[in-house]
C-alpha cells in the first residue's frame, strides 16, 4: 500500500470517528463545537495536500479546495436567508464535508450535499407525521450533513 493510500485511509478513518462524535453532539445539544470542526478541517485539509503532494497530483486537492468552498457558500446563504433554518455551526461544517467529498469528485460532493437534505427532510417528515415534532420544533440537521456526506462517498 502506497504512502498516499495510507494517509488517506488514515484520514477518512479519523473523520469517521469526528464525524460519530458531532453527530451524538449534535443530536443531543444542537451544536457543532468549533473546537472539533476547526481543527477537523484544518487537519483534512492538510493531509489532503500531503497526500496531493505524495500522488504529484494536485487536482483532487483543487477539487477539494472548491469544494469545500462551495458548500461552505450555499451554506452561508441558506443561514443568511433563513437564520433559524441553519446554525453556524451547520455552515462550518458543511466546508469540512465539502472538503471531503470534493476531493473524491464532483459527483461525490453534488450527491453528499443532496443526500443531507433529502435525509434530513424524511426525517421531519416523519416526525411530523407521528407527531413527535411540531412546525416549530428544533432538528439537529449536522447529523443529516454528516450520514448524507458517507452516503455521497459510498454510493
Amino acid at each position: 500500500m502506497s504512502a498516499t493510500a495510507v494517509l488517506l485511509a488514515a484520514s477518512h478513518a479519523a473523520l469517521l470517528v469526528v464525524s460519530l462524535i458531532l453527530i451524538r453532539v449534535d443530536i443531543r445539544e444542537h451544536r457543532l463545537p468549533d473546537a472539533i470542526v476547526l481543527p477537523s478541517a484544518v487537519g483534512l485539509a492538510g493531509a489532503l495536500a500531503v497526500a496531493a503532494a505524495l500522488a504529484g497530483d494536485t487536482t483532487p486537492l483543487g477539487r477539494a479546495a472548491v469544494g469545500g468552498l462551495a458548500l461552505f457558500g450555499l451554506y452561508l446563504l441558506l443561514r443568511l436567508a433563513v437564520p433559524a433554518g441553519l446554525g453556524g455551526g451547520d455552515v462550518k461544517l458543511a466546508a469540512l464535508l465539502g472538503l471531503l467529498l470534493g476531493w473524491h469528485g464532483w459527483i461525490e460532493l453534488a450527491a453528499g450535499a443532496a443526500a443531507a437534505f433529502a435525509l434530513g427532510g424524511v426525517h421531519a417528515i416523519a416526525l411530523l407525521a407521528t407527531g413527535r415534532a411540531s412546525r416549530e420544533t428544533h432538528i439537529a440537521f449536522g447529523p443529516w450533513m454528516i450520514v448524507g456526506a458517507w452516503a455521497g462517498l459510498l454510493a
